[in-house]
């Protein structure tokens, strides 16, 4: 009896090592290297609410709940406690409270869902240094799950596959969008040394181009690349731009994004790595996400 329940355990760990884990929901997925993947994200994922000056409908703990994998948002120093924190333009305007905060709230979620991969993009609109970036990740408890490549930048090609990442348990990319330094802190890595991205602030809605606008005069080669598919509103002709809420469904339907992902496809030979929007929870996201990677 006890042979017949050896064989049996070793059978059964056999076909455990047969059989993937869903990775960020698809089994499909867990053979693909990052670089390989596409990702609709929530823009200023931090600022939730009805205002002007906010671009998601779900906090952040639902943005992941729904599928979303990457999460943008800007940060600045609070002026009276000169603690940094997820403020949109300025921390007067829109308030989301300290990064290590937030950073808490994703490692919490990243805890429940082994299976995942979450990116992280930082605006860093004070352009502080890399290591206060730092103070708040080793405060929040995640650092653990960060992934750190073994050169710097890494080439496209050598990412790891999800599966990977997920067995090594570094789930976590992180990016910065100035002041990253990868011998201070060498999980936190320099955006446009990996990305490039489109024009943001877009008023056109049918998202007719997909030039490079950041970072300048760089070129599609070797680089992994952001698609900024958010509308804004001209207030009053003014020149001061909110982001158009009223439209989000039409802007973030299957038909738009698809449009834009084929233009953009059709100029650089591959489909956008990050497709970047706001008002995550209306219109089609995660089937255009599905149809970005074929599935």
């Amino acid at each position: 009896m006890v042979l017949i329940n050896l064989l049996a355990f070793l059978l059964l760990l056999r076909l455990g090592t047969l059989v993937q884990a869903a990775c960020n929901g698809h089994d499909e997925l867990c053979n693909r290297q990052y670089s390989n993947v596409s990702f609709v994200g929530a823009h200023d994922s931090p600022f939730v609410g009805p205002l002007p000056q906010q671009n998601q409908g779900w906090s952040v703990t639902e943005q992941l709940d729904n599928g979303i994998r990457f999460l943008q948002g800007q940060t600045h120093h609070e002026p009276f406690t000169g603690s940094l924190n997820f403020c949109h333009t300025s921390c007067f305007l829109e308030d989301a409270g300290p990064v290590a905060d937030y950073l808490a709230t994703v490692k919490n979620w990243l805890d429940a869902n082994p299976d995942e991969v979450v990116t992280l993009l930082i605006v860093n609109g004070d352009s502080v240094p890399v290591a206060d970036f730092a103070s708040e990740f080793d405060h929040s408890g995640i650092v653990s799950y960060t992934y750190v490549p073994p050169i710097s930048p890494l080439f496209i090609d050598a990412w790891p596959t999800l599966q990977e990442m997920i067995t090594a348990g570094t789930r976590l990319v992180v990016f910065l969008d100035s002041g990253a330094d990868a011998s201070q802190v060498p999980y936190i890595l320099d955006e446009f040394a990996y990305f490039f991205e489109t024009p943001y602030d877009q008023t056109d809605p049918t998202f007719s181009q997909c030039k490079i606008d950041r970072p300048s005069n760089a070129t599609a080669a070797g680089r992994m690349y952001l698609v900024n598919h958010t509308l804004n509103i001209n207030l009053l002709d003014t020149g001061i731009l909110i982001p158009d809420r009223d439209d989000a469904c039409t802007t973030n339907s299957l038909a738009s994004i698809e449009a834009q992902a084929n233009l953009c496809s059709g100029i650089y030979g591959r489909n956008p790595n990050v497709i970047l929007l706001d008002f995550v929870d209306q219109g089609e996201a995660i089937p255009a996400e599905n149809m970005l990677n074929s599935l």
